[in-house]
């Protein structure tokens, strides 16, 4: 990852090409920073969702703008790909607009 905060994928790959596990650490690492709405139902962060890459594996998208609302959890979500030895892909401004 560069210095600039940027959005970025998560996938549940290891460098060594191996799937990561659990198989619903996604949703758990998502769960981590959803919140109960005024419908008392937990939603998902609008910048930290589960997703999954066109080979099938899971991943989460954390988008930049976490960073201006709350640092250290951007910075928990990169700690995290890197303790546990995950892909992170960088999604560059044009892609995330769409």
């Amino acid at each position: 990852m560069t210095t600039k905060n940027q959005s970025f994928v998560i996938v549940g790959v290891t460098r060594e090409g191996r799937k990561f596990r659990p198989s619903d650490w996604a949703d758990r690492l998502c769960g981590i920073m959803s919140a109960f709405g005024a419908d008392n139902r937990m939603k998902y962060s609008p910048y930290v969702r589960p997703g999954c890459t066109l080979t099938g594996d899971k991943s989460v998208v954390v988008d930049a703008r976490l960073y201006d609302i709350e640092p250290l959890a951007y910075k928990f979500l990169v700690n995290f790909a890197d303790d546990n030895n995950l892909t992170i892909e960088p999604i560059d401004s044009a892609q995330s607009a769409v």
